[in-house]
């Protein structure tokens, strides 16, 4: 797979955290066989989920609607770059201001 998908969970948009115990396995589900959960990294600040992929946008699709079901899309954000590549592009939120980096 030639892409890395990262998910950003802000944690001061989170109510809860809860929902990280479980979503590690329902996305592996709504992913399927087109991309692989690659673990996570957690700093004061934010959570960051990864997944290797060939299509990031189309697995970001598949992502947002798990996010969407547990009621935490507004606290993310989202980027892809190649794998071992430094230079990520962002796709969620459509519009982002900010310029997406890892801690």
């Amino acid at each position: 797979m030639d892409y890395q998908l990262v998910i950003k969970f802000w944690r001061k948009s989170l109510e809860d955290e809860a929902f990280l115990a479980t979503i590690e396995n329902e996305l592996k589900q709504a992913l399927g066989k087109a991309a692989e959960v690659d673990g996570y990294d957690v700093s004061p600040k934010e959570i960051n989920l990864f997944v290797l992929t060939d299509d990031p946008r189309h697995s970001f699709r598949r992502v947002r609607d798990v996010l969407e079901r547990l009621g935490v899309l507004r606290g993310i954000s989202a980027a892809f770059r190649l794998v071992g590549g430094a230079r990520f592009t962002s796709i969620w939120p459509l519009r982002a201001t900010r310029k997406f980096t890892l801690p």
